[in-house]
């Protein structure tokens, strides 16, 4: 039975990407960064001024809509950045403010040098009975007051005003929607929502914007907007701001990978590429260039020093790799069968990567040997297959540059007169090396031991007490000739037996191992002619 041709294979049910639904039916959606606010408060990611411009143009240049730069009255730096990122960047800018009155006017000032259009200042307070009566100590009342007089302070100082109640997933609803309606009666064009500690589910945001839409006419008409605030403690953070979304809030914060207090922020890559690839059920639109995507990523990793988890959605470093054998050969058939998206869609240079190790088959094997322009014949080419299995039991990662070395290994291979079946050494710093080894020759099984001034001269002795001849020493040196923790050791030695001088070499993880195996090729090469 053949295989059908591929031609006639019915189409797969979602490319890559999956074709967006006409313009028209999507919803603008706003992306709000807080990289350089609350992405910065990540412990350790402190950035120069000069830094955060450099990441503020970038961020420009992959679309986002609003960068929020910093939280002036904290520092004359962040005062600096705020200012300096306004001239660097076409997009609008925001500054962080407290509701106290020097916050707001330090804030405004910053933002003075900028077109009225550009300029966003975000004041906030926190309004759940947390924030309320342990951090803030005020009463409701007092509260409605104080965000009713900072929300007017900052409309008189700037054109464009964001309120933020702090904790407002743990905030009483009612009372939430007295805050917000003293928020836009004083001028905010724009309320966030925000989950501070990230303790909410993606099934709270649906009844809590219903229900503010039904209290606040100025949400219900679109007159002011509403944003989504998600924090990242259970993990939720991108589910939640998608589900926000889709309750019918009009932005979203993020950070670049994630960064910020605690856990984290809602990461700009994970968002929005869940919108690209999912416009069926998250259909809104964004300024967003994905192939800008992961060029902002290395960049604040390398400004910050503070590198993804390896196995992080969309930029960390495995999120593109493969390495089960069943996986390697379904994606060199079809790269859709496991492979949502393509690396070159967020500007990642290169392919997938088929990661060569111990769970990876033939068909990855033989991937990356063309890959290096290199064709065997079946017989050679499973010899060396079985080389590369015993080698990929003993590394994590087998790298090209290991493929290379069996390669070589292979070429330059000796009659196998003495084949090693195993090798037990004992060593200690009191006591005198031993080693047993086990040969084999012609299908027979010889072992001997020996003592020596290091483990790899007391293998060499019991080699020597097999074969019957005394090597004499003249040259030996060990390289690391791969990478990695547990890179290939290549010994290379000079030896002569019975006045037949002969050169070597031998590669494995272990040096003492490719050490004798150096040693037995020798002795091999000594003995072929015989």
């Amino acid at each position: 039975m053949h295989a059908p041709d591929s031609s006639q294979l019915p189409p797969p049910p979602m490319a890559i990407p999956p074709p967006p639904p006409a313009q028209a039916t999507l919803r603008t959606v706003r992306i709000f960064d807080t990289t350089l606010r609350d992405g910065e408060q990540c412990p350790g990611a402190t950035l120069f001024p000069t830094e955060k411009v450099r990441i503020a143009r970038q961020l420009d240049r992959l679309g986002v809509d609003i960068i929020e730069a910093g939280f002036p009255s904290s520092s004359q730096d962040d005062r600096e950045a705020v200012r300096r990122i306004g001239e660097a960047v076409g997009c609008q800018v925001a500054a962080l403010a407290r509701c106290v009155p020097d916050d707001i006017r330090a804030a405004a000032d910053s933002l003075s040098g900028l077109p009225e259009e550009r300029r966003v200042l975000h004041v906030f307070l926190g309004t759940s009975v947390f924030q309320l009566q342990y951090k803030l100590r005020l009463s409701q009342a007092e509260a409605l007051r104080l965000v009713a007089e900072s929300v007017a302070q900052a409309r008189s100082l700037c054109p464009h005003v964001l309120f933020s109640a702090e904790d407002a997933m743990r905030t009483d609803p009612a009372y939430l929607v007295d805050v917000l309606s003293a928020a836009v009666a004083s001028g905010a064009q724009a309320l966030t929502i925000p989950d501070t500690v990230g303790l909410a589910i993606p099934a709270d945001f649906a009844p809590l914007v219903s229900f503010l839409r039904s209290r606040i006419p100025e949400l219900a008409s679109g007159a002011v907007g509403l944003h989504a605030h998600c924090h990242n403690d259970l993990g939720l953070a991108t589910a939640n701001s998608l589900a926000a979304l889709a309750a019918g809030c009009t932005a979203v914060h993020v950070t670049v990978n994630g960064i910020g207090e605690r856990a984290g922020n809602c990461p700009l890559e994970e968002l929005a590429m869940a919108l690209r690839l999912r416009p069926d059920a998250y259909p809104f639109a964004t300024r967003l260039r994905p192939s800008e995507l992961y060029p902002t990523s290395r960049l604040v990793s390398s400004l910050t020093a503070i590198l993804p988890q390896p196995h992080k959605p969309v930029v960390g470093a495995n999120a593109f790799a493969h390495e089960a054998g069943i996986h390697q050969d379904g994606l060199l058939k079809e790269p859709r069968t496991y492979q949502i998206m393509e690396p070159a869609t967020i500007g990642r240079p290169g392919r997938a990567e088929l990661v060569l190790g111990r769970h990876s088959g033939r068909a990855g094997f033989i991937d990356h040997l063309t890959r290096l322009g290199i064709s065997l014949p079946p017989d050679r080419l499973q010899d060396l297959y079985a080389s590369f299995q015993e080698l990929a039991e003993k590394k994590r990662i087998v790298y090209d540059d290991d493929l290379l070395e069996l390669l070589r290994e292979h070429s330059n291979a000796v009659p196998a007169v003495y084949v090693l079946r195993s090798l037990a050494i004992s060593a200690a710093t009191n006591g005198t090396p031993q080693a047993t080894v086990v040969l084999e020759n012609d299908g027979q099984t010889f072992t001997a031991a020996a003592p020596g001034n290091g483990p790899v001269d007391a293998a060499f002795h019991a080699i020597d007490h097999i074969s019957g001849l005394v090597g004499e020493l003249h040259s030996f040196t060990i390289n690391a000739v791969t990478r990695g923790h547990d890179a290939l050791g290549e010994a290379s030695l000079t030896v002569s037996f019975a006045n037949h001088t002969v050169a070597a070499k031998a590669s494995d993880t272990d040096i003492v191992t490719a050490s004798v195996k150096a040693y037995l090729n020798a002795l091999n090469r000594a003995l072929a002619p015989r």
